[in-house]
């Protein structure tokens, strides 16, 4: 009989946590698309039944007394548990639908993710992708994406990623600036060109280079300051300014800042003894914060990506 009556406090339970969240009995109510005054019902009743109170009510928001603060800890992990469950079960049954919010650098959005995502968007009229493409590093928990593309040397244990390829740094120029200043042949030939700096810290005009396929006692980094007539917080700008002949600048392949226009020979990748360092993450990943049940569209999204861009990115260098 007493578990048939614990049985029957389940709604209220459940209202009382949601009272909890929205820290006023007119919120809650709206939250929970009931009245204010069946809100109020109910967690009289629940008082009532539980023989003590366990909130108190002020004209403008609710204190929980201890015991109302004990139950809606204990009891509200259960219940958000219960409602992921529910809607993952509901999307087995459905089409994929929903809003993915995704955050990614503005080279790799404009020139590698939007052109690839006309195909599950055409498969999966219901889905709608946000995209902010920016190259600003956005906190993926507190501003609320559901995936992220990072340039970075690891991946925070609280977020599950996968790795459609490795990345690496070049500098390059045009053939026209060559001809005009001469061709660098060793890293601290820099020092005396026009270097198109990315300013991401004050110490973004030190560029530091290692020798490829040297004994390690012998390649450890070589690091010199490097100066310039321009600079700009955009890998693309800098391809466009190095496309202007107004110098060298050091970008990241192949998230496509330069890619096209290696390929094409219209940028000459420098020193191919040496591998810049530093200034860019060697990896690229897709990140999503780690969480127990992931929509369908967003597992949709991800699964899509992972073929898309199964190949990675072939690229052929142009040299001088």
């Amino acid at each position: 009989m007493e578990e048939q009556k614990i049985e029957a406090l389940w709604t209220h339970l459940h209202w009382l946590t949601v009272l909890a969240e929205q820290g006023s009995y007119t919120a809650a109510a709206a939250r929970l698309n009931v009245s204010k005054a069946a809100m109020s019902q109910r967690i009289a009743e629940l008082e009532r039944a539980a023989g003590v109170q366990l909130v108190t009510r002020t004209t403008r928001s609710v204190r929980f007394t201890e015991a109302g603060r004990r139950l809606v800890d204990d009891t509200r992990e259960q219940y958000e548990h219960i409602a992921s469950s529910f809607l993952g079960v509901k999307e087995m049954a459905g089409v994929a639908r929903g809003s993915i919010r995704v955050t990614a650098p503005m080279a790799f959005s404009r020139q590698q993710l939007v052109p690839k995502m006309s195909g599950v968007l055409h498969a999966h009229p219901e889905v709608r992708v946000q995209l902010e493409a920016s190259d600003r590093l956005s906190s993926i928990a507190t501003e609320g994406f559901d995936l992220a593309v990072r340039h970075s040397a690891q991946v925070p244990d609280t977020h599950v990623a996968w790795k459609p390829c490795d990345t690496h740094s070049v500098i390059v120029a045009t053939r026209a600036y060559l001809k005009r200043r001469g061709t660098p042949l060793t890293p601290n030939d820099l020092v005396t060109h026009d270097c198109l700096v990315y300013p991401r810290a004050q110490a973004s005009s030190i560029w530091s280079f290692q020798r490829k396929g040297g004994r390690k006692s012998s390649t450890g980094p070589h690091t010199l300051a490097v100066s310039g007539p321009f600079s700009a917080n955009n890998s693309e700008v800098l391809r466009d300014a190095a496309l202007d002949d107004l110098g060298i600048a050091l970008l990241l392949l192949p998230a496509c800042t330069a890619q096209a226009a290696v390929q094409a020979g219209r940028l000459v990748v420098l020193l191919p003894e040496w591998r810049p360092v530093g200034a860019f993450a060697d990896q690229l990943f897709v990140v999503r914060p780690y969480a127990p049940h992931v929509p369908r569209a967003v597992a949709l999204f991800i699964g899509y990506l992972r073929e898309t861009f199964a190949s990675g990115f072939p690229l052929e260098l142009a040299r001088q």
